[in-house]
């Protein structure tokens, strides 16, 4: 199994923070399927300030490149994308439209 850590920033906005909260606290059934049909075994969130922390721990069948077009070619995903986006935003350095960045693991016990 892989583990990804992924990162982007929310709006410093506490009432959006809490309404993006509230929609993790039970994503929608489409979206889940989405995530476990791409391989991908686990995923947390995690948040400070408006930092998030994303973990993903992803099976062999996983790569970013197939879940990408799988998500383009499903209108739900597309939906929850957009509707996500009203909470997000990109870190300073990120290209236009892209959202969560992976991190590079630098140290490992």
């Amino acid at each position: 199994m892989k583990k990804y850590c992924l990162t982007v920033d929310l709006k410093n906005d506490p009432a959006l923070i809490a309404e993006y909260e509230q929609y993790h606290q039970k994503i929608w059934p489409e979206i889940e399927q989405s995530i476990r049909d791409a391989g991908i075994e686990n995923m947390e969130i995690y948040r400070v300030e408006n930092r998030l922390f994303m973990i993903m721990e992803v099976g062999d069948a996983f790569s970013f490149e197939k879940k990408a077009i799988a998500d383009q070619a499903n209108p739900k995903v597309q939906e929850w994308e957009a509707l996500m986006w009203k909470y997000q935003q990109a870190l300073p350095f990120t290209k236009p439209g892209e959202k969560w960045v992976l991190m590079k693991n630098i140290f490992r016990l």
